[in-house]
């Protein structure tokens, strides 16, 4: 999975620290010092906030709160 976030964004923090809380293995992309991860960022999710996840089967969760995260992993909080 890809998390795009942005550094010092609390929804990020938040959902980083809820992925790592669950341990669900993801790979962060700073959208802010990573010009082609904003990009791609725009591209997959039709906007500029974030945090947005893709998962590895291509699902897209854009501009989340970690409240969204158990049904959309499809798992238990």
């Amino acid at each position: 999975m890809i998390l795009y976030i942005k550094r010092g964004c609390p929804w990020c923090v938040s959902a980083e620290t809820w992925l790592k809380q669950h341990a669900v293995a993801y790979t962060p992309l700073d959208v802010l010092s990573d010009h082609a991860a904003f990009d791609e960022m725009r591209r997959i999710s039709a906007q500029s906030k974030a945090p947005v996840l893709v998962t590895d089967d291509g699902r897209i969760l854009a501009d989340f709160g970690p409240e969204e995260l158990p049904a959309f992993l499809k798992m238990g909080s």
